[in-house]
């Protein structure tokens, strides 16, 4: 209701729209526009669009207070189950499905860190590995030797 309600409003709050003068809209704002428009033939469809949000909040505040009401109810109904708990049972909420199910969580994120840590050095490790040293030390000399003959050919003598 809260989502229907939010998109009537959204879709009837620009320019020249039925909520457009509005500053909040709320039952009194929206009553007090229906008393003023009355019947008046040419605002029928801003009439059509405020009843349908008089109805709406209507239907939500309904909604709210049966959930209200239930969920007092169910606490209720949790707080007359305490006193009838056995140690058994506490332990089982309190320990297994609690405590455990927490610790049990931690764990696996804490596992998938540093599973991802390892993997992302692993790769890092590859890529800085994947010339093996005996082509590197081939690539090395190479490199010394043109550097040796474009010296020479500069002029540059060394011992």
């Amino acid at each position: 209701m809260s989502a229907q309600l939010a998109e009537l409003e959204e879709e009837n709050s620009g320019d020249d729209m039925p909520f457009a003068g509005f500053e909040k809209i709320n039952d009194k704002e929206v009553k007090s526009r229906i008393k003023e428009i009355g019947n008046d033939a040419d605002a029928a469809d801003e009439l059509a669009v405020l009843k349908a949000w008089l109805k709406l909040s209507d239907e939500e505040a309904t909604l709210k207070k049966t959930v209200k009401t239930l969920d007092a109810a169910l606490e209720q109904k949790a707080y007359n189950r305490y006193a009838t708990l056995t140690d058994a049972d506490i332990q089982q909420l309190v320990v297994h499905d609690k405590w455990l199910a927490t610790l049990d969580a931690s764990l696996s994120a804490e596992l998938d860190r540093v599973s991802q840590t390892l993997t992302r050095r692993i790769r890092e490790l590859a890529e800085r590995y994947v010339t093996p040293l005996p082509a590197l030390a081939d690539e090395v000399e190479a490199l010394s030797a043109k550097v040796g003959e474009h010296l020479k050919k500069m002029g540059v003598v060394w011992n």
